[in-house]
């Protein structure tokens, strides 16, 4: 006779381009991703936020019906609060289990910190800097998206690497190599601005900053002199939030290029700030979230 299955947690980070869903504790259970949905504060909300887990959160008894508690870090949270009610009432009823909704900026922090106190600080496509301190205070600095802000991001890094290509063939900058990267990214230069164009423009822009940054490292100076003030805005945007010597634990796509993560730790020493290394990941955030009602971070959830 097949024992009934545990109660168990699922965790979910719901990214605009990837879902990811993990069913069971870390290390017992393997990550299902799938396709994203747009942020809830976007025109589909709700329904497409609940359709992307739906896909990878089956109803058997292996999956959302032996839940008792669902975390879930999603984009938007805070522009959309009532989308993300919606969106917790929704899985809440679907799955038959406590449901609790929280910015990803938000799991991001509960993972790279397992809740404690501190500052995360996440490095992508765009860029954006939370610090909670014991008592629950959080601040926050930049994350406001690519043509405000963001600055030392992936994008930003892309679209400084692309203005430098320009700035070489035209005659008004230095020479780079940056400038034949480009040509070879859009077809040449003069189609550079129609290549960028679009809805999809941050992160067309951002398809650039792994050339730049390896051409970087491979001593480019034009390169290099973007990548290090990357670096330097990264760090003042993490010690906005920061008390001195506050730990300060990067995420995000940049952390992935080791010469990148060593320069911007540098950074942040030079700053006054203790970087560390994340504890765990938005997905661990997401499941710690779930079973945990004590932490500071509380009052930012949207429990149901």
């Amino acid at each position: 006779m097949t024992p009934e299955p545990g109660p168990r947690t699922v965790a979910v980070d719901l990214g605009k381009t990837t879902c990811r869903v993990r069913v069971g504790e870390p290390g017992a259970a393997p990550t299902r991703s799938g396709p994203g949905a747009p942020g809830l504060a976007s025109d589909l909300r709700a329904d497409a936020a609940f359709a992307a887990i739906a896909s990878l959160l089956a109803t058997d008894a292996r999956d959302g019906a032996s839940a008792t508690a669902i975390g879930i870090g999603a984009a938007g949270v805070e522009a959309a609060p009532d989308a993300a009610r919606r969106l917790a009432e929704r899985v809440a009823e679907r799955w038959n289990a406590g449901t609790v909704v929280a910015s990803d900026v938000l799991t991001a922090h509960l993972g790279a910190f397992a809740g404690a106190a501190g500052t995360v600080l996440i490095a992508g496509t765009g860029a954006v800097a939370v610090g909670v301190g014991p008592d629950g205070d959080r601040r926050r600095a930049d994350g406001w998206g690519p043509w405000l802000g963001d600055e030392g991001s992936g994008r930003w890094i892309g679209q400084q690497g692309l203005v430098a290509a320009l700035r070489a063939g035209d005659g008004r900058g230095a020479q780079t190599i940056l400038a034949e990267d480009a040509a070879a990214l859009a077809g040449g230069l003069a189609a550079l601005p129609g290549f960028v164009g679009g809805d999809d423009a941050a992160r067309r822009l951002a398809s650039f900053a792994p050339t730049v940054l390896r051409r970087s490292a491979e001593g480019d100076p034009v390169a290099a002199h973007i990548v290090a003030e990357a670096t330097r805005l990264l760090a003042a945007t993490a010690s906005a939030v920061s008390p001195a010597g506050g730990d300060v634990a990067v995420v995000g796509g940049l952390a992935d290029d080791h010469d990148f993560l060593h320069a911007l730790e540098a950074a942040l020493r030079e700053a006054g700030l203790a970087p560390r290394r994340p504890l765990g990941s938005a997905i661990d955030g997401a499941a710690i979230l779930a079973r945990r009602h004590d932490l500071p971070h509380e009052r930012y959830a949207i429990r149901v």
